[in-house]
């Protein structure tokens, strides 16, 4: 059996193979990095044994997630819809906890384990689903927007349990009081990290944002601080990782923030995970295999009638109500994280943990492919849904960037551009420049602070819905990106820094080149404002600069 580093080399080698089979079945991969801790733990091939080292690793990784799952959480995104969803997140936390305390009570659980069964499974995947919505560019829309604010009410619900666990203290009425204090430090660290985040070390990052090793160690360095903050106040490690993420979230450097944390996240999580399959027995395992088959069918339709009930309670549309109850069928990572903990704490035996790796295992399966084909299945029953329509339901209607202007950089020729443009769209800007990060962020623009290189900062400007793309960026990997991924009947104006990159971006679909001190703001202005008025002549002028141009690039060579 492997030891040490080896045993941590060998799982990770194990999961990078397991993760590109989750990737080419389009599965979640927390599936897969559970299933290598299971093949080569004590269930499987019994190779590697839990370890002091993966074990601490396993509890980075819980504390990286909670952090970069607080970092996605901007707060204005869900502003429309959080009132809705407060609500509704509640209902259906209390009616999915009955169902799972019904069902393993049914099952022949005690009634302790069902209650932290019944507490596992009533929280849905903000891993799964955020990522999923992301790649679908459906996080803006309706459905997305209520499911990441009921995610976030889940993600507080899940902060305040974790928090409860290690509550000493038996009798109601202590329990009561130490949760009120809890809740009071809580919002304490909170209102400290939003306020600080914003008017200190939002200060910090521009100073230091020019050197990105700089920038990485700063923003884990600060996570660290609200991390021991909270352990000053007996809290747990991530509270106050997840605490943190969200007083990030809300500053113009988020987003770069994500890309920078994003891969470490990935391997301590991994590492999480695995570690949850290297504990489980091959005897919990396989004693509650059928009990396990038939909760994921119960839950995948229970909470989907819960979800889809409930939404429609609050008078939305039934096509909203079935495509935001289709994407929150799974059990959430977080329910494996709630049964570790309560196993640690000596609440329940250890055998349950082969029981609700089961469960997320299969729930979350079925729920990845429900997602990605909810378009397919909700015109299958679309002659249902037609009985819970009615003229009281109608859906909130939310910002949502499409048809709008993507400009990468902000230099002269760009604010010129931005000036002429927002009187006919909506203007968002992504720059990684943090002497202009006060200006944009004053300005009526859009605006994202980062490298538009990195795909998630491109996926929240919704490059594939933009009508124009306009690049002072010079860098050919940022304009073949443009080029790639805009959508075809948009307009893409690039720069180019020479005649013979210039030919080659017209040769790859560009609109229009701006060729380095060929072409001034004022100039690009002016053939900005001929595409508003004359799209035909616009192009005309185009077709005959991009002769002279070739010409030159001809006489050149």
């Amino acid at each position: 059996m492997a030891v040490g580093y080896e045993s941590l080399a060998l799982l990770i080698g194990i999961a990078t193979v397991l993760g590109i089979v989750a990737e080419k079945t389009r599965q979640p991969k927390v599936m897969a990095y559970i299933i290598a801790g299971l093949v080569v733990g004590p269930v499987g091939l019994d190779l590697i044994a839990e370890t002091e080292m993966t074990a601490l690793f396993s509890e980075l990784g819980l504390v990286f997630l909670l952090f970069l799952i607080g970092l996605e959480i901007n707060l204005d995104e869900v502003r429309d819809v959080l009132r809705p969803t407060v609500g509704i997140a509640v209902i259906q936390m209390v009616l999915t906890f009955a169902l799972g305390l019904t069902i393993s009570s049914l099952l022949g659980f005690s009634l302790t384990t069902s209650a932290f069964i019944g507490a596992a499974v009533m929280f849905s995947s903000t891993a799964l689903v955020v990522k999923l919505l992301t790649n679908l560019d459906e996080a803006s829309t309706l459905p997305g927007r209520l499911d990441i604010g009921i995610l976030l009410v889940q993600d507080i619900a899940v902060v305040l349990i974790l928090a409860l666990l290690t509550v000493e203290s038996t009798s109601p009425a202590q329990i009561a009081l130490k949760l009120g204090e809890i809740f009071v430090m809580i919002s304490f660290i909170a209102a400290v990290s939003l306020l600080s985040s914003k008017y200190l070390f939002s200060s910090i990052l521009k100073k230091i944002s020019g050197n990105k090793p700089a920038f990485f160690t700063h923003g884990v360095a600060w996570a660290f601080i609200f991390i021991s903050l909270s352990q000053y106040f007996n809290l747990s490690l991530e509270i106050g990782a997840f605490i943190a993420g969200v007083g990030l979230a809300q500053i113009p450097y988020s987003r770069e923030l994500q890309e920078r944390v994003r891969p470490l996240t990935d391997l301590f999580m991994a590492i999480f995970f695995l570690n949850f399959g290297l504990s489980i027995t091959g005897g919990s395992l396989q004693a509650f295999l059928p009990e396990a088959i038939v909760a994921s069918v119960v839950l995948v339709l229970g909470k989907f009638l819960i979800f889809f009930f409930t939404v429609d309670r609050f008078k939305f549309t039934p096509e909203t109500s079935f495509k935001t109850a289709m994407n929150m069928t799974q059990v959430s990572e977080f329910g494996l994280i709630l049964i570790s903990l309560a196993i640690t704490q000596g609440f329940i035996a250890e055998e349950v943990s082969g029981f609700i790796s089961m469960v997320t295992i299969l729930t979350m399966g079925s729920s990845a492919y429900m997602i990605r084909f909810k378009d397919e299945i909700h015109k299958k029953f679309d002659h249902i849904l037609e009985e819970f329509e009615g003229e009281e339901k109608k859906d909130i209607e939310v910002e949502s960037l499409e048809g709008h202007v993507v400009v990468v950089g902000y230099d002269e020729v760009a604010r010129g551009a931005c000036k002429k443009l927002e009187e006919e769209y909506d203007v968002l800007v992504i720059d990684r420049d943090s002497s202009n990060t006060a200006e944009l962020s004053r300005s009526n623009y859009e605006y994202i602070y980062g490298d538009f290189k990195h795909g998630e900062i491109r996926e929240a400007a919704r490059l594939g819905k933009a009508d124009f793309v306009i690049s002072v960026s010079p860098e050919k990997a940022v304009n073949d990106r443009i080029l790639e991924e805009k959508k075809r009947e948009s307009v893409a104006i690039v720069k180019a820094d020479d005649i013979e990159h210039a030919v080659d971006l017209y040769d790859r679909g560009a609109d229009y080149v701006i060729v380095k001190n060929l072409l001034t703001g004022n100039r690009l202005s002016e053939y900005l404002e001929l595409y508003l008025e004359d799209e035909e002549l616009f192009e005309e002028e185009v077709e005959a600069e991009l002769e002279k141009i070739r010409g030159d690039n001809l006489s050149q060579n």
